[in-house]
């Protein structure tokens, strides 16, 4: 198979994805079912508008949907997967001023919670 075959197989298999899903695939280890349920867990939705949560009036911090649309995680990191799960892990380590409190979130679940957040749309 040459290059250019290889290439455009890839292109058909990825094509159907959105970047959405794309950018969640990309979370080692993370799995968006599981992020859903520690989104409720930690009781994101407090202060975050979440699509399909109880709570939508909640506005202390920004919805959590088209985070994959965005430039930033929490005004200051580049929105990559890394950085959202650094955010998710400890807010105040990244931005001293930031309102959203150091929740104790493990690596996993910040993988998972990440991977879960990518989906909103």
């Amino acid at each position: 198979m040459t290059a250019r075959m290889t290439f455009l197989l890839c292109l058909i298999l990825v094509a159907p994805l959105t970047t959405t899903e794309v950018v969640s695939a990309q979370i080692a280890g993370g799995d968006p079912k599981r992020g859903k349920a520690a989104v409720e867990r930690y009781g994101c939705a407090a202060c975050h508008a979440i699509p399909g949560s109880a709570n939508q009036g909640s506005n202390v911090g920004p919805p959590l949907y088209k985070i994959a649309r965005r430039a930033y995680v929490g005004g200051v990191l580049p929105n990559t997967p890394d950085s959202l799960i650094r955010w998710l892990r400890n807010p105040p380590q990244v931005d001293p001023r930031t309102t959203m409190p150091n929740l104790g979130v493990s690596e996993m679940d910040a993988k998972d919670i990440a991977s879960y957040l990518y989906t909103l749309d």
